[in-house]
């Protein structure tokens, strides 16, 4: 069994590196989720971050439960990301998913961003042959 645990150094801060992911990074919108993806050079662990929009839940109680929600379904299925991948998920709905639909949509979602990065990855290792 693979390791399941969402440790600090598979999640992403600081200003710089949030930034350098909404400046250089590609989109992908499935189910509840708008997702922004930035493959990096090295093959560290993939990190994440989770916003879920004070403009849709003024209360901090709904908005941290749908965090945790996220987190813990990116947790028990991030295998089907790979490594080396910044990704942001935003919350775009205004009501609050049960989990198994916030499941299902971040499978869709990692399943999407895992192709695409890997022809991105393809892409990259043409140009330098």
């Amino acid at each position: 069994m693979a390791d399941e645990t969402l440790p600090k150094s598979e999640r992403l801060c600081g200003a710089t590196a949030v930034a350098d992911l909404f400046e250089h990074g590609k989109g992908v919108t499935e189910g509840c989720f708008r997702c922004k993806y930035l493959v990096r050079a090295d093959d560290g662990p993939s990190r994440l971050v989770v916003s879920v929009p004070k403009r849709h839940f003024k209360r901090a109680v709904k908005r941290n439960l749908l965090k945790r929600r996220i987190r813990e379904s990116y947790r028990r299925q991030k295998d089907l990301l790979g490594a080396g991948v910044d990704v942001l998920f935003i919350y775009t709905l205004r009501e609050v998913l049960p989990y198994e639909t916030i499941y299902a949509d971040m499978t869709a979602a990692l399943t999407a961003i895992a192709s695409a990065s890997a022809s991105t990855r393809g892409a990259d290792m043409s140009d330098t042959e």
